[in-house]
């Protein structure tokens, strides 16, 4: 009878789905992507990457020489 709304449903349920699996991978690999970035960042500013006690937790520190 009203099948537009029954797609419309099945339509944010997927999404729904797809936020929730994505917002999980990023919740079990952005420690290592925050460390990817700061390397990176690390590197634009000629400073050296240190390396923390857990996925996420390194910094950067002034070159020594």
């Amino acid at each position: 009878m009203n099948k537009k709304g029954q797609a419309l449903v099945e339509y944010v349920l997927i999404i729904a789905l797809i936020s929730v699996v994505i917002i999980g991978i990023v919740n079990m690999f952005g420690g290592y992507l925050k460390d990817s970035m700061t390397k990176s960042s690390c590197e634009l500013v000629g400073e050296e990457y240190q390396k923390g006690a857990k996925a996420g937790e390194g910094t950067c520190v002034p070159k020594s020489n």
